[in-house]
């Protein structure tokens, strides 16, 4: 039996692999491997692509002691430090994005969280930018509360960001400064306020495949929307300055899993992309379908005139979701309210066509 072709196409009748199944396609010829990924993505996914960029919107002097983070205050590197930035430069960071086509802004701050009065300032600051651009606003602001992100949902920002970084049994060799729970909850409480969120990890830092995978299946149960996968670029003063860098195979084999335990999901190339030979090209052919574009927060990463071009030159269409409203009723019914004793209703059938013949071109997720 053919286990990659097998598990395929129980994938792609609805089927939810397990975690030995997960294992079993370690040792599966990568090219196979690759391709069937790249056709289960093309099943749930389409063509659909997914950019975003961040910005460093609080910069080092961080609590937590991650190991691999040249933000925290525990390490002495060589990163510039400041507070949280005003509303001029992300406002303006945003618009230039937008123009490039990019469909989604992320804010990215240091710290264990932002406290509330940072949190007020960052959404006065989000606020501008909701109402003078249509790029959609993302927040990484660590381990905020419910009412925290509530806050933010209310001027706007639709998803956050909270990476699990690696497996539970791994988490505490990465930190030891909060908990694998701590970060389960933060995921919880965004949901619980109405928001989308961004999770995934950091390839590289000591973790088993099998970590790898736990992590995986974790994210699965969690219910996220789109999933980063990081590749650690080791940073001088760090405690993981000396690791070993993974190679573009480990990576491709590490994204192709990924799609076969989230079949449905964005799988997101993002920190350590400037570590590719080929800008991360294999991985895309072999289940990924969204990338962080631009500069990471410490490190160099691949501009977006280079990753449009990738982009388009692999066939994928990029997303950019323009009205929050569409977004909100996809494949679903409206119900309007007309005169006297009646209602109509309208099904939707095919927003992404009737959607090309209002905005030309410009896709909704």
């Amino acid at each position: 039996m053919n286990c990659v072709n097998d598990l395929k196409e129980k994938i792609l009748n609805g089927y939810k692999i397990n975690k030995q199944e997960a294992l079993d396609l370690v040792k599966a010829p990568l090219d196979e491997l690759s391709t069937a990924a790249n056709e289960i993505r093309k099943h749930f996914c389409g063509d659909d692509f997914d950019i975003c960029t961040i910005i460093n919107g609080k910069s080092g002097r961080c609590s937590e002691d991650c190991k691999y983070c040249a933000q925290s205050a525990h390490y002495t590197t060589k990163i510039e430090t400041y507070p949280l930035l005003n509303t001029k430069p992300i406002l303006e960071e945003a618009q230039y994005n937008y123009s490039k086509g990019v469909a989604r802004y992320a804010v990215v701050t240091s710290g264990k969280r932002l406290s509330d009065e940072e949190i007020d300032k960052l959404a006065n600051s989000l606020d501008e930018v909701h109402k003078k651009c249509k790029i959609k606003l993302c927040v990484s602001g660590g381990l905020l509360n419910e009412a925290q992100f509530r806050r933010l949902n209310d001027v706007g920002v639709e998803r956050i960001h909270n990476n699990l970084e690696t497996s539970r049994n791994h988490f505490d060799k990465v930190c030891t400064t909060h908990t694998f729970e701590d970060k389960v909850e933060a995921i919880k409480a965004a949901q619980r306020a109405g928001m989308s969120v961004c999770s995934g990890g950091i390839m590289g830092i000591g973790e088993t495949m099998e970590d790898r995978i736990d992590m995986a299946l974790e994210i699965r149960n969690l219910n996220v929307n789109s999933v980063p996968i990081n590749r650690l670029n080791p940073i001088p003063g760090t405690p993981y300055e000396h690791n070993k860098p993974l190679t573009d195979e480990d990576m491709q084999r590490i994204v192709a899993i990924y799609r076969f335990i989230l079949p449905d999901l964005f799988i997101r190339l993002a920190g350590g992309r400037g570590l590719f030979t080929d800008k991360g090209k294999a991985c895309l052919q072999s289940g990924a379908n969204a990338v962080i574009s631009g500069d990471m927060l410490t490190t160099s990463g691949i501009s977006i005139d280079t990753d449009m071009k990738m982009i388009q030159e692999l066939g994928f269409k990029i997303v950019l979701i323009i009205l929050k409203i569409y977004r909100a009723i996809k494949f679903a019914y409206i119900y309007k309210y007309y005169t006297i004793n009646f209602f109509y209703v309208i099904i939707l059938n095919g927003l992404n066509c009737i959607n090309n013949l209002l905005f030309q071109n410009r896709y909704l997720v």
